[in-house]
C-alpha cells in the first residue's frame, strides 16, 4: 500500500456517497486516519464500513455544513479521536433545479449559497485553527467545473462554485506563510447517483466531454489524495480541473 498520507488525519464532508465517499476512501486507502462526515447517518457509517473492512481507519460524525457549529464541532471531534488536523475537504454540496438567474426563487438562491460556499467558509474558519496547532495543512474545496465557466440555467450552481474557487485563493494567501496549503477541484459531470435520472440527457453530457466518458468517483479522490501528499507540497491556491477535457472547448 502506498503510504504517502501515513500518520495524517483528514475530515470529509458530504463523505456518505459519491466524490465524497472516493475521496475518503483514497485518503484511507494512502495512510491517513479520516472522520466521515455527513446528515446521511446510515450511508455515512457504510462508508465507514468500507474503509475499515479494506484495512484503514475511520470514523463517522453527523454534521450539518450548513451550520457554522457543526463544523467546529466537527473539527473538535477529529481532534479528539485522533489528536490532530491535517487534512480537510470540503466536499458537501447539493445540485438544484435549473433557473435562469432572474428565476431562481429567493430561498433557494440562499440554500444553495449557505450548503455550497457557506459551508465551505465554516469549514476553513474551523479547520484553519487546528491545523496551526500542528504547523499547518491542506485544506481540499470541491468546486466544479462550473466553478470556471458559466452554464445555462444554472443560476444559482454555478455561481456558489466560482465563490469556492475564490475563497479557495484566500485561504492560500492568507495561511501560506504558516504551512497551510489550498485547493480548489473541479470535477466534470461525475457518474454518480445524481446522474442516474439524466437518462435522455445522457448522449449530449458525454459529448460535453472530450474523453468521450464521464468521470468516476474513485478518479476524482485518487487525485485528491495524491494531491494532498507531501510531493505536492508547492501546490497552492490552484484550481485543478478533472475533467475529460471539458474546459479545452
Amino acid at each position: 500500500m502506498n503510504s504517502s498520507l501515513l500518520g495524517k488525519v483528514a475530515v470529509v464532508t458530504g463523505a456518505s456517497r459519491g466524490i465524497g465517499r472516493a475521496i475518503a476512501e483514497s485518503y484511507a486507502k494512502y495512510g491517513a486516519k479520516v472522520v466521515v462526515s455527513d446528515i446521511d447517518n446510515s450511508e455515512g457509517q457504510t462508508t465507514v464500513e468500507s474503509i475499515n473492512n479494506a484495512g484503514g481507519n475511520a470514523v463517522y460524525f453527523h454534521a450539518d455544513v450548513s451550520c457554522a457549529k457543526a463544523h467546529q464541532e466537527l473539527v473538535d471531534f477529529a481532534m479528539k479521536t485522533y489528536g490532530r488536523l491535517d487534512i480537510a475537504c470540503n466536499n458537501a454540496g447539493i445540485a438544484p433545479p435549473s433557473f435562469k438567474v432572474a428565476d431562481v426563487p429567493i430561498d433557494l438562491w440562499h440554500k444553495v449559497i449557505k450548503i455550497n460556499l457557506d459551508g465551505v467558509f465554516y469549514g476553513a474558519r474551523a479547520q484553519i485553527p487546528a491545523m496551526l496547532k500542528n504547523g499547518g495543512g491542506t485544506i481540499v474545496n470541491i468546486s466544479s467545473i462550473l466553478g470556471k465557466v458559466a452554464f445555462p440555467e444554472l443560476g444559482a450552481y454555478s455561481p456558489s462554485k466560482h465563490g469556492v474557487i475564490g475563497l479557495t485563493k484566500q485561504i492560500a494567501l492568507d495561511y501560506a506563510p504558516q504551512n497551510i496549503r489550498s485547493i480548489a477541484i473541479g470535477p466534470a459531470f461525475i457518474q454518480t447517483e445524481l446522474l442516474d435520472g439524466l437518462s435522455p440527457d445522457f448522449d449530449s453530457l458525454l459529448k460535453l466531454h472530450p474523453i468521450g466518458r464521464l468521470g468516476k468517483p474513485n478518479e476524482i479522490g485518487e487525485a485528491v489524495a495524491s494531491l494532498c501528499s507531501d510531493s505536492f507540497s508547492f501546490l497552492n491556491g490552484a484550481y485543478v480541473p478533472i475533467d475529460g477535457g471539458f474546459l479545452t472547448q
